[in-house]
């Protein structure tokens, strides 16, 4: 493992991350719909694997925050998706599985986790359903778009070898 290499592609996944969500992200209630997000997860996930993954999600959204362009939502949406579409990929190696991963992971998951979250961290009440839609065009959206550049990505180096242990 090249930790350089890691450590470099990781930060380029931060930053398009980051930038991209100024650019593309939608309202859906108190939280920030950001594909962008998303389309990076499932990269970082097949890519890095799901530890990276998750790493990089967290970063974003802490970005994300103190640049005030996301909201504390970032955390259980970004995250659990991250970390579920690393190991559906890790346990299959079908990139699919790994959008799947991501659309479970914070399009339900993530969504529901954000509910308590909300009330204790937001002071925000809302249902057990508020976020889901939300959440599920976002991780849908993203999912695609991170599965299609990967399509378009598959015969580089990147690809080639794994840059993290497994």
């Amino acid at each position: 493992m090249n930790r350089t290499l890691l450590l470099t592609t990781m930060a380029v996944f931060i930053a398009i991350g980051t930038l991209g969500s100024q650019f593309l992200w939608f309202p859906t209630g108190i939280a920030k719909a950001n594909p962008v997000q998303h389309a990076v997860n499932v990269m970082a996930a097949v890519t890095l694997g799901p530890i990276p993954a998750v790493i990089i999600a967290f970063t974003i959204g802490l970005l994300r925050n103190l640049l005030g362009i996301g909201t504390l939502l970032a955390y259980p949406g970004g995250m659990v998706g991250a970390l579920l579409a690393g190991y559906l990929y890790r346990w299959t190696k079908k990139r699919t599985l790994a959008g799947v991963g991501e659309i479970i992971g914070t399009g339900v998951i993530g969504a529901l986790l954000s509910v308590p979250f909300a009330k204790i961290l937001m002071g925000t009440s809302v249902g057990a359903l508020a976020f889901l839609p939300g959440f599920l065009v976002s991780s849908v959206t993203g999912a695609i778009i991170g599965l299609l550049i990967l399509s378009r990505v598959k015969h580089t180096s990147l690809m080639q070898q794994p840059i993290s242990s497994k």
